[in-house]
């Protein structure tokens, strides 16, 4: 495990100025980078104390959660602009809003920097208590160098593009430039300076380029690019994955031979050498970026990844991003960045995001199809992976049936947050269901747990009318022995004894809620041995919101039809709310 890694996850816990003296880890803290962490097992440790650091000092408390939304491309180009739509992100619940940082509208000019919609950003968050995270849209922005100034573009002899194998050239700024690297990076400095200087209450997190990454080829074939990658795999990148060869990405692990030293003779003779090759490099521009940033700042900074979907081959996707098969050669060459964070567009939300959910870089999911089901999306990120945050896209285009989910879920979340904080490290489970998949279970200290999509009751007329299902999403924690904390919309949840549930009868119910006539086999009666374990009751289902302060408040008991006479928790689709369970046993 590499000492980089802790001590990234050290200076941002520092950033963020957690209590740790209150704890009793504070003087291990302060003298962060002098700690010896030469062995494996000592490094564990530290990432386990670190752990239990952030759960003794409200690590999950709501001020951390980066409940957001991010503008569109064009949202904040001029002052009126940003004057008009950072009201409206306030008024839809968010707390923290994503904001393009043009590159091309702040040094127009060669060596002028024009920080005017920089400063009217971080004015009106800070007159609405929003947060922010400015995305550097720099040498490029999705994989293009879109927007660099004209004065970059048009000077292609100073700043030289990536080309196809074929040698056609792209509107893409070669990373193997250091006329570009340094261009980029003096204007990426004095936007962190500047941010330092005027906004460090108001900016959280800074996003380093947007969705880096090769188009049309796997990798750049410039002349610059072709001599570097004559040169053979270099023994820094060697060195650090046999040292972490045991925690490599499956995917690289499988493909890595120590022995060679050509790309090729390391990685195999195929289009995804290509891309490790290039990843490598676009990962060591990054990583230079960021150690200009930490002559200013320990802000976390972190990097956003265009997926790798619907089965297409690296350039026709954009190659060599931070994407997570490529992880280890991000970490390698951009220790700096606190995550490598998914861009989630494609179907199959569920999928992508466990691919980022990793011991080794915390979930943080910047863009997100907004859509209706996007508040569903973000319960079950925050709920099943404790995300850092989540963020649709476009917020500011999207319609009131689109975004109401996510004011819905966010107000949730606020409260969800508030009263876990101030209890210890809470089991936690996220839900997302939709027509497909629409049922998990949980085995859990001699219970299970048994969750569904709303539309699996009977009574739900939506179910069958032939639309596609909204999907359910929510959040389930365990506050205590036989006491849970439900949140979101769209579920329904059953709790067992692991001795019932080996001993339950199928049966299909009827839109009455009972067994359905000739559903069920008459010759079970005389199957079933005698029952004598222990059952799991409903003790009560109570509808709650919970204050600033973590004080749960009672606002009505549900019983009767509301639980189904005591036979489960169900929350209905489009129905948001916080249910306080209590459960007890009898036989």
């Amino acid at each position: 495990m590499d000492k980089r890694i802790v001590r990234r996850e050290i200076n941002f816990l520092i950033y963020h100025k957690k209590s740790l003296y209150s704890s009793g880890y504070g003087d291990f803290f302060v003298n962060s980078q002098q700690i010896s962490l030469s062995e494996d097992n000592k490094m564990r440790k530290v990432l386990s104390v670190i752990i239990l650091c952030l759960s003794l000092t409200g690590w999950a408390q709501t001020k951390d959660l980066i409940l957001g939304g991010e503008l569109s491309n064009s949202a904040a180009t001029s002052v009126e602009d940003i004057d008009e739509v950072m009201p409206r992100m306030k008024a839809l619940g968010l707390n923290t809003v994503l904001v393009p940082a043009y590159w091309e509208l702040m040094e127009p000019t060669e060596g002028k920097f024009d920080f005017t919609l920089i400063d009217s950003t971080i004015q009106q968050a800070r007159n609405l208590q929003l947060k922010v995270v400015f995305l550097w849209f720099g040498a490029w922005k999705n994989s293009m160098s879109c927007y660099a100034p004209l004065w970059f573009k048009q000077d292609m002899k100073r700043f030289p593009r990536a080309r196809t194998q074929q040698g056609k050239p792209l509107e893409i700024a070669s990373c193997f430039s250091e006329n570009v690297f340094q261009s980029d990076n003096k204007a990426f400095e004095a936007l962190v300076k500047h941010i330092c200087e005027t906004g460090s209450d108001v900016v959280t997190m800074i996003q380093v380029e947007n969705e880096i990454g090769m188009l049309e080829d796997a990798r750049d074939h410039s002349p610059l690019a072709e001599e570097v990658y004559q040169k053979g795999v270099p023994q820094e990148l060697i060195s650090y994955l046999k040292k972490n060869q045991k925690m490599l990405h499956p995917w690289l692990k499988a493909r890595f031979d120590a022995n060679g030293k050509t790309w090729k003779e390391v990685f195999g003779d195929d289009i995804y050498t290509d891309e490790i090759f290039m990843a490598y490099y676009y990962a060591k521009y990054v990583g230079r970026l960021c150690e200009t940033a930490r002559k200013y700042t320990q802000m976390p900074l972190y990097v956003n990844a265009a997926m790798n979907s619907r089965g297409r081959q690296p350039g026709q996707y954009p190659s060599a991003g931070p994407l997570a098969h490529l992880i280890d050669l991000w970490h390698c060459g951009a220790p700096q960045l606190l995550c490598l964070a998914p861009d989630i567009y494609d179907t199959g939300f569920k999928g992508w995001a466990d691919q980022y959910a990793l011991p080794n870089n915390r979930l943080f999911i910047p863009e997100s199809r907004c859509c209706e089901n996007s508040g569903a999306r973000a319960m079950y990120a925050f709920g099943e992976h404790q995300a850092l945050g989540f963020s649709p896209f476009a917020i500011d285009q999207a319609s009131p049936k689109e975004t109401e989910s996510v004011s819905q879920a966010y107000n949730l979340l606020r409260q969800v947050y508030s009263l876990t904080s101030y209890h210890s490290p809470l089991t936690s489970y996220g839900f997302l269901f939709d027509q497909e998949d629409k049922e998990r279970i949980i085995e859990n200290d001699g219970m299970v747990i048994t969750c569904r999509h709303y539309f699996t009751l009977p009574w739900d007329s939506r179910a069958t009318d032939g639309s596609t299902w909204p999907e359910g999403g929510a959040i389930l924690k365990k506050l205590a022995n036989n006491e849970y904390l439900l949140a979101g919309t769209g579920i329904v949840v059953t709790f067992a004894s692991a001795y019932e549930k080996t001993h339950e009868q199928q049966q299909v119910l009827g839109e009455d809620g009972f067994v359905a006539a000739g559903t069920q086999d008459s010759s079970i009666k005389s199957q079933v041995s005698s029952f004598k374990g222990v059952r799991k009751g409903i003790a009560s289902v109570d509808e709650v919101s919970i204050d600033e302060e973590g004080r749960m408040h009672y606002q009505r008991r549900l019983n009767g039809d509301q639980d189904h006479q005591g036979r489960h928790v169900r929350l209905a689709c489009g129905e948001w709310k916080i249910l306080h369970v209590r459960l007890y046993d009898y036989k």
